[in-house]
């Protein structure tokens, strides 16, 4: 807990709070001294002078800025709802989830029931082609095919309770080609979304389509596009589009960042941000989608927010939060960061993640430290409008007028006690086996047992079906595995899993393992074999190759990159994601030490 400083500490029922002599910045521009009282969730006094209310606790504001709660504009919103609150985001813009995630959020907000969540304002469904991004994480999505749809599909969208709409162009890789809207039906969308007063805004990851929906009038682009080089002529005729439509962007860099395969060490090197982080919220920070360092693709983002900023359009800060690399809250101020390192002054920055946001998504009630807004507040030591970094520096938070220092304390605690449970480091057995099949079961020593799995839950459309047959070299019945890996999940699969964890899910530490063994045959054909952590849902894998005689396979675990031993939750062996009926055999699965 060191580096923290809970400066007051005050029960629920206080609504006043006066801090005096302090340094704002007000969401625009900076205030060397000024005074602020709150009251009743909001900002009564912006600038007061005066005795101290008695019903108010003053809070000392000398040597501390005073900054508007801030905003992440770009996150995907379905688990660790706590963590935004904890980093000093007091609201974000969610971009896409779940529509009973969504609802409950909304239902929350209205009847003021989320003082200790931010707020979360949400696109809910994303506007996607059949197959298309958004369509393989498993949630039900409504997906288009032609511009006579859109005004239908907007307006379920809105009955749902989506805030504003959010639409896909992405046409994925040469490796990965994916279905995407066609332009026509891209223009019907945001037409429809403006015919109901509703903002519509678009995921792109290349400058054409980028360019080609900011012509159809998007009112934001919520990426900006990797890239090493961008031609003069194609940057500014980008950016006087922008500037011309009044768009708005958010480059997301922290996620391009991930995809470039840079880590966030700022933020990962600060233990007074990440002892608010559980060892599996840390492990999503410091998981990247890109394996190697490639810097080079970063070039094209950092000038076109640079030529953005210089002509004056609104910049938002998102980080992507729910993506590998990335994490709730946290990940916000490296956001920041990151566009100072862009070309926004640090002043322009903290805008970008306050009245800027608020601006543009039209939250007249945030953003600002001004009379009759939110409450919501951040306190920090220092001038971040001077040095961006000491928005990490956070001495209270206050979410509707509450403060909220106990809650940061009480997750510090419990990250400290889960941290300590978690060291304690599983006994393997003394043969390391842990296939233990029989007819009466698919047993193993320890953990929850062997278990089929497939996309199914994934809304996937692949089986399996698991036999065992005769004895295999070691003398115990082996396991055939029979899978049909069918479209319908974007990554389908079909195979076995085994839980470590007396519960399926529960993670547990498997630290004393140095290799995997096992025996397998079959068809001939790939399969893989993974283990899945605590916080993430992609299995770190390796691929081998059957033979239809028995083969022994063992695999040193250090070669499986990022997998941190401590929060195993599943151990895999699956085909796919190749369309295909497969045939497998496997027996002998064991966990070895060192020396084995």
């Amino acid at each position: 807990m060191t580096g923290y400083c809970f400066c007051i500490s005050a029960n629920a029922s206080v609504n006043e709070y006066l801090i005096r002599n302090v340094r704002v910045f007000d969401g625009q521009r900076s205030f060397e001294k000024r005074t602020v009282l709150i009251s009743d969730g909001k900002i009564k006094n912006s600038d007061f002078h005066g005795p101290t209310p008695v019903t108010a606790i003053e809070v000392s504001g000398k040597g501390k800025t005073l900054l508007p709660g801030l905003i992440d504009s770009h996150v995907h919103a379905y688990q660790d709802f706590d963590l935004p609150l904890l980093f000093g985001v007091t609201t974000e813009i969610d971009m896409f989830t779940s529509v009973a995630v969504m609802q409950d959020f909304n239902r929350k907000m209205q009847h003021k029931q989320n003082d200790d969540q931010s707020d979360v304002i949400s696109a809910g469904t994303l506007a996607t082609a059949p197959g298309g991004h958004g369509t393989e994480y498993g949630i039900p999505i409504a997906t288009l095919t032609k511009p006579e749809q859109a005004q239908a599909w907007v307006d379920a969208r809105i009955a749902e309770g989506s805030h504003f709409i959010k639409i896909v162009m992405e046409e994925g890789s040469d490796k990965h080609p994916i279905n995407s809207l066609n332009m026509a039906t891209v223009k019907a969308l945001i037409q429809a979304a403006h015919k109901r007063s509703r903002l519509a805004v678009v995921h792109v990851s290349s400058l054409k389509d980028a360019q080609a929906a900011l012509d159809a009038n998007a009112d934001g682009l919520v990426h900006l596009f990797t890239g090493t080089t961008i031609g003069d002529d194609d940057l500014k005729k980008f950016v006087k589009t922008a500037k011309n439509k009044h768009a708005f962007i958010i480059p997301t860099f922290s996620v391009l960042e991930s995809i470039a395969g840079i880590k966030a060490e700022d933020v990962l090197q600060d233990q007074r941000l990440t002892n608010l982080l559980n060892i599996s919220q840390l492990q999503a920070l410091k998981k990247m989608y890109g394996k190697t360092e490639n810097k080079s693709i970063l070039q094209v983002p950092n000038v076109s927010t640079a030529a953005l900023n210089a002509a004056q359009v609104p910049i938002l800060a998102g980080t992507d939060a729910g993506n590998a690399g990335t994490q709730y809250g946290i990940s916000l101020h490296h956001e920041l960061a990151s566009l100072v390192n862009a070309g926004l002054s640090p002043s322009a920055a903290l805008a970008s993640a306050t009245s800027v946001p608020a601006k543009a998504f039209r939250l007249n009630d945030r953003g600002r430290i001004a009379n009759g807004y939110k409450a919501d507040l951040l306190l920090v030591e220092g001038d971040p409008d001077k040095d961006i970094n000491a928005t990490r520096n956070i001495i209270n938070i206050w979410k509707d007028g509450r403060l909220v220092n106990d809650l940061r304390q009480q997750k510090l605690l419990a990250v400290s006690k889960e941290n300590k449970a978690q060291k304690t480091v599983f006994q393997l057995p003394a043969d390391g086996r842990i296939s233990l099949f029989s007819e009466e079961k698919l047993g193993s020593p320890f953990g929850a047992g062997w278990f089929p799995s497939n996309d199914e839950r994934m809304g996937g459309k692949s089986s399996v079906s698991l036999t065992l047959s005769g004895t295999e070299p070691a003398g115990q019945p082996a396991l055939n595995i029979d899978a049909k890996v069918q479209s319908g999940f974007a990554y389908p699969w079909a195979g076995v899993v085994f839980f470590p964890g007396s519960d399926p899910g529960q993670a547990a530490n498997l630290s004393a393992a140095k290799k995997i063994s096992f025996k397998i045959k079959g068809d001939g054909k790939p399969y893989n074999v993974g283990f899945y952590i605590q916080g993430n849902y992609i299995p770190i894998t390796k691929q081998l190759k059957s033979s239809n005689e028995w083969q022994t396979v063992k695999l040193l675990l250090d070669d499986f990159k990022g997998l941190d031993l401590s929060i195993v939750t599943m151990i895999t062996f699956y085909a796919g994601p190749e369309i295909e009926t497969y045939h497998f055999t496997i027996a002998d699965v064991r966990l070895l030490p060192e020396e084995n």
